[in-house]
């Protein structure tokens, strides 16, 4: 049996207990009220028997005397048996307030009983007029003793008057507790099903709340449902499947940003690769042109555009490289100082390059680290100032590791525009994304670069390398 069926039970048992007992109750108050109403009843019919009787007696005795006979006087005989055997019960009728009436109640009956035996002797003799003699004074008693048993039943009355004033005092009673005990079975019928219905509401309304939230999708909120029943067990495993749907989800979160993230190094990947297309456009013929114009210039003369051409060739040497491997941070300051000093011979005076190193320049780092970032300082920073300015290249040693940073004195970067380039995949600024990516997944760590800069006030640029560096390539 479900603890819900028992509930049920629990609530019939109740129920039915409480009408038993008031029914029990009732029947036993009734039962007894009908006990003495019945035993008052009783006293008034033997009372008014024994008129009865005795004028019944005078009956049979006036046919007696009327017309002789063996069959009369039997009948006589009998008649006044009974009248004899009501003698002796109205001894049970006797109480404090009629113990003298009763008393010569009987003597009437004893006279009369006498005066019938003397009727029948005399009628059996034949004397016949002292026979009607005993019969007028046997009528006479008779006539007292009809009368005694009206005053007696009159005094019967007047004694149970109180009896029967409290019978109907009861009977009212009766009826106002019979109203009182229905209201008070109501009421507790409908306090017991109310809460046996709350008990199974509540926790029916909660399972409907947690399944609309479900619906609605808010996976986070909790079951919770306070019951002993099934409907803890429903409860517990309508949370149960709640928790699964969650890390289910969760897990489908997780996989789709790694999915995202899969496909923004694709693209990271053949953005790199498309650069390198565009960049490999015939550059073996183009190094080997650099080189022989070099060394024409040199041999005509022109040292300062032989070794402009020679840092134009070191600089092509260096893109002909796999981007995808690692070299050490030395090789990118060559390349940093080469790539300087043709934009100095381009800006002349108003690109000034100076380098502050202090620190072992055989780490490895991810080639095209630098490049793209001192470009940026000086297309995005230098070349818009009418007077130019200053790009410097700091590298020293820190506590976590290396420090690099690439600062200019130019125009500088005003709020908005630094949160477009900061932000994820900016393809106004794919180079900047592009050299923070892989760092990232060279040395397995994140916010290897930060930016800093404001309008009219110069860019810092700074990298991040953390002291222990990956052993295998980027």
């Amino acid at each position: 049996m479900t603890k819900i069926q028992q509930k049920i039970w629990l609530l019939v048992i109740l129920a039915v207990a409480v009408m038993g007992i008031i029914w029990l109750a009732l029947t036993h108050v009734t039962e007894q009220n009908q006990q003495k109403s019945n035993e008052v009843l009783k006293r008034y019919m033997e009372i008014n028997d024994v008129s009865q009787q005795t004028k019944a007696l005078i009956t049979s005795l006036n046919t007696q005397l009327v017309t002789p006979s063996a069959y009369h006087a039997q009948q006589t005989r009998a008649q006044l048996s009974k009248v004899r055997d009501l003698e002796q019960e109205l001894e049970t009728l006797r109480n404090d307030d009629n113990g003298f009436r009763i008393t010569s109640y009987r003597h009437l009956l004893e006279s009369v009983t006498d005066t019938s035996e003397r009727v029948l002797r005399l009628v059996n003799e034949q004397e016949l007029e002292e026979a009607t003699m005993e019969f007028n004074e046997a009528t006479r008693i008779a006539n007292y003793i009809s009368e005694m048993t009206m005053t007696l039943l009159s005094e019967e009355m007047a004694t149970y008057n109180g009896f029967y004033g409290a019978l109907i005092e009861t009977s009212e009673q009766l009826n106002k507790l019979a109203l009182f005990v229905l209201a008070l079975i109501t009421v507790v019928l409908l306090a017991a099903t109310y809460g046996f219905s709350y008990s199974i509401t509540k926790p029916v309304d909660e399972l409907t709340r947690a399944a609309n939230d479900l619906a609605e999708g808010h996976f986070d909120r909790p079951v919770k449902v306070e019951s002993k029943d099934e409907l803890a067990f429903l409860a517990s495993t309508f949370e149960h499947m709640r928790v699964n749907i969650n890390e289910y989800i969760d897990e489908l979160t997780q996989k789709a940003h790694l999915e995202q993230e899969l496909q923004k190094n694709k693209l990271l990947l053949k953005e790199s690769q498309l650069k390198s297309l565009q960049n490999q456009m015939n550059p073996h013929f183009l190094f080997n042109t650099l080189n022989t114009l070099s060394k024409k210039a040199y041999l005509d003369g022109a040292e300062e555009t032989s070794d402009l051409l020679v840092d134009v060739a070191g600089l092509l040497r260096y893109n002909l490289k796999n981007r995808d491997q690692a070299v050490p941070l030395e090789e990118e300051v060559a390349v940093i100082a080469q790539y300087m000093a043709i934009q100095q011979a381009r800006f002349a005076d108003r690109l000034t390059y100076t380098t502050s190193i202090d620190a072992d320049l055989s780490v490895p780092i991810p080639s095209f680290t630098l490049q793209p970032l001192v470009e940026n300082a000086v297309i995005h920073g230098i070349e818009p100032v009418e007077n130019g300015g200053t790009v410097k290249l700091n590298i020293k040693t820190v506590p976590q590791g290396l420090q690099i940073q690439i600062m200019d004195d130019g125009q500088g970067i005003n709020a908005e525009q630094l949160q477009r380039i900061q932000a994820p995949q900016s393809e106004a600024h794919i180079g900047f994304y592009n050299v923070q990516k892989r760092l990232e997944l060279f040395y397995g760590q994140t916010n290897l670069l930060q930016i800093t800069s404001s309008e009219g006030q110069g860019t810092v640029v700074t990298i991040h390398i953390p002291r222990e560096e990956r052993a295998d390539d980027a």
